[in-house]
């Protein structure tokens, strides 16, 4: 079924998933307050939004929602049309 080498590389993939999850979180500031990379970057450089936002959130974490929703999204539609070309090809 499986080799010992696929699950040596198995283990070895979660353990590193599993180090980067709680490096990041070691490394993250406690107690700040979530800001958008546009926020952020308009706070430093002074700059004026060419455009304003459609909708705005309530809160920080709602927008976090919104943008794990959409990236959840987009990562079931990638791997359906991945799915749907490898099943394509004749064997």
């Amino acid at each position: 079924m499986f080799s010992r080498r696929d699950v040596w590389i198995g283990l070895a993939l979660v353990v590193s998933i599993v180090g980067v999850y709680l490096g990041s979180l070691a490394l993250a500031p406690t107690g700040a307050e979530f800001v958008g990379s546009d926020a952020a970057v308009g706070e430093l450089t002074g700059g004026v939004p060419w455009l304003e936002p459609l909708f705005r959130p309530g809160s920080g974490e709602f927008e976090s929602g919104l943008f794990a929703l959409q990236a959840g999204l987009g990562g079931i539609l990638l791997g359906f049309v991945l799915g749907r070309l490898t099943s394509r090809r004749p064997s």
